[in-house]
């Protein structure tokens, strides 16, 4: 199985392609997609939109994972990330790829086993589990990274399988 994590957001969208082998997972790809402060907002969620229906389009993943948002403070940011997140889901969609959302809370459980683990420890933990030389950069992308591996390990549990298969 090949997942496509990806941490939203309008100025930085962390991407990361994981394949599972058996009980390993080998990252097939990762990075970020970026857009520049100065253009239009909308022209940045052409941007954003583009870039990833083009490298869902190059990955053929079989399932896209996405952080669920949280509102925390700032309103006015998190509506901006939750259009940017807006246009990555419809890019998946326009492609027939399921997606399926997690929580941070979710994906520190599944890459470190505490939900309460700190950002440097989630980041290491990741760059382990893919064997991975050096945490990669920026933080989103290691982000997405973990989102997808957290995505594999729900996806292979027998309870998710038969979910998934029912489609619930």
């Amino acid at each position: 199985m090949v997942v496509m994590g990806v941490d939203p957001g309008y100025a930085i969208v962390g991407w990361g392609a994981v394949a599972n082998k058996g009980i390993n997972y080998k990252p097939l790809g990762f990075g970020a997609v970026t857009t520049d402060a100065q253009i239009s907002f909308n022209k940045r969620l052409q941007i954003i939109y583009d870039d990833m229906y083009s490298l869902l389009n190059r990955c053929r993943p079989d399932a896209l994972a996405i952080e669920r948002l949280y509102f925390t403070t700032n309103q006015k940011t998190a509506i901006m990330v939750a259009e940017a997140r807006g246009v990555i889901l419809l890019s998946a969609q326009k492609q027939d790829i399921p997606i399926f959302e997690y929580t941070p809370l979710q994906v520190k459980t599944a890459v470190t086993g505490y939900g309460k683990a700190k950002k440097p420890q989630v980041m290491e933990m990741t760059r382990r589990l893919l064997n991975l030389n050096e945490v990669p950069k920026p933080d989103d992308t290691a982000d997405a990274l973990a989102i997808a591996i957290c995505h594999l390990q729900a996806a292979g549990s027998q309870l998710r399988q038969t979910m998934f298969q029912k489609g619930l």
